[in-house]
């Protein structure tokens, strides 16, 4: 019987399979579009803020979960923990949703300012010390952080995951296809650790994910902007917390890692767009690689596309996500 739980993910690929051709049209209607930057002559053509419906899909899909659980289960045990998490990803889609509306040519919120504010979201885990104050730790082993753990390592990892997973973007289907795959894996650790409840929390986000993939593949028709980037990054930190598999999170993110390495050393200031030819292909922007698209293209040569650029990135993430399975 519990698998009717499931259907709460069905209700969320659903929203927003439905929703997302309506707010598509619309942002065409008032020319709510943005600039597709890795095409020739930069159309700006491409509905904006798509995550606006991912979000709210995802929200809505884990509370008819919460329904069902109490209407035909008889309550849940983990509300409290949930209704926590939809707070953090609700208060961090507002701050994205702020950054889009501000624009990235106009540099949106500074670097400070977003940082404070995802640092004010993580209150909501921090208020109910969310988790275990002993964490598993690459080459440490178990370490016990005790009131360190909520007061400082929750705000940072929040803050870090949600900030950070937006340096990973500017390609069509790139942050999607990115999202699909983590939070699939996380969704299956924490299904296999113990934690149902919180795998089919992330599989709403997989399933909101999945819709929107389908319009923000190569080429885009929206592109899911800073609101979707910021959930998606605090849900990754949410579920390790909840979850208590910070290890393998860690493991997982390590793409990030590097492109964070990457744009450190253009000072933050380098785009990860490449410049785009007729015949579609694309070529390194700088002298210097300042992320890893900007690899994927060094690596891909004269056949670089947007398309393969997406692809490359994807299949690096999958050798992390087999590595942490093998470590689980």
């Amino acid at each position: 019987m519990e698998y009717l739980l499931l259907i709460s993910v069905f209700v969320s690929f659903a929203l927003a399979a439905l929703v997302l051709p309506t707010w598509i049209r619309k942002c065409r209607e008032i020319d709510l579009l943005w600039e597709d930057m890795n095409k020739v002559g930069h159309p700006r053509n491409v509905a904006s803020s798509g995550g606006i419906i991912i979000v709210m899909a995802f929200v809505l899909g884990v509370l008819s979960y919460v329904a069902l659980k109490t209407f035909l289960f008889g309550g849940t045990a983990n509300a409290l923990d949930i209704f926590a998490l939809l707070s953090v990803i609700l208060i961090l889609g507002v701050v994205g949703l702020t950054d889009d509306l501000l624009g990235w040519k106009n540099n949106g919120l500074s670097i400070k300012i977003r940082v404070v504010l995802a640092l004010v979201a993580s209150v909501p885990l921090v208020v109910i010390n969310a988790g275990t104050s002993s964490v598993s730790l690459p080459f440490f082993g178990a370490v016990n952080f005790g009131i360190f753990f909520p007061l400082v390592l929750i705000p940072l990892a929040v803050a870090g995951a949600a900030t950070t997973y937006n340096f990973l973007a500017g390609f069509n289907g790139l942050e999607a296809g990115q999202g699909i795959l983590i939070l699939s894996f996380l969704s299956f650790v924490a299904y296999a650790t113990g934690s149902p409840w919180l795998a089919i929390v992330g599989l709403c986000m997989v399933a909101s994910l999945i819709a929107f993939y389908f319009y923000n593949k190569v080429p885009a028709k929206v592109f899911p902007g800073d609101m979707m980037t910021y959930s998606t990054g605090a849900l990754i930190a949410g579920m390790a917390i909840l979850g208590n598999f910070e290890k393998i999170a860690l493991i997982v993110f390590i793409p990030y890692f590097f492109e964070i390495i990457l744009k450190l050393r253009g000072g933050l200031k380098k785009h990860s767009f490449g410049i785009p030819r007729k015949d579609g292909t694309l070529k390194l922007p700088y002298k210097k690689i300042y992320g890893l698209e900007h690899l994927a293209i060094k690596v891909l040569g004269k056949g670089a596309t947007e398309r393969k650029v997406t692809y490359l990135i994807h299949a690096f993430q999958i050798i992390f996500i087999l590595l942490a399975f093998l470590v689980m």
